[in-house]
């Protein structure tokens, strides 16, 4: 299964790879307040930024999906937030892991040739 959902939630600090789906769940629920079955999936990523779990409700039941690079890492906001938003595109580059930071970069508005 590649998950192609419409609004991603990256929780930008690393959890435990062991936790399962439950333990997600009460995380999206407690610390960020929404429901894990709201439509949206949610992303939880490792220290080593080279494991992710996407937790996501397909309208009957919640998908637990866990994707390792085996070379590389993931490229992860870097944010004060809980959770940060990618669109459909930004995620489909993040799991390949390509730096989906950069593909939306703007130049420097002071940069001269």
């Amino acid at each position: 299964m590649n998950p192609t959902p419409t609004q991603v939630w990256l929780v930008v600090e690393p959890v435990d790879m062991r936790t399962g789906m439950d333990g997600l769940s009460q995380r999206i629920q407690n610390t960020l307040g929404h429901s894990p079955c709201d439509g949206s999936a949610y992303a939880f990523r490792n220290r080593r930024l080279n494991r992710l779990k996407l937790l996501i409700w397909d309208g009957t039941g919640v998908w637990l999906c866990h994707r390792r690079l085996h070379r590389g890492h993931f490229t992860w906001p870097s944010s004060d937030a809980t959770v940060f938003t990618l669109s459909s595109m930004q995620w489909q580059w993040l799991i390949t892991g390509v730096d989906w930071q950069r593909l939306d970069a703007l130049p420097p508005a002071d940069w001269r040739v």
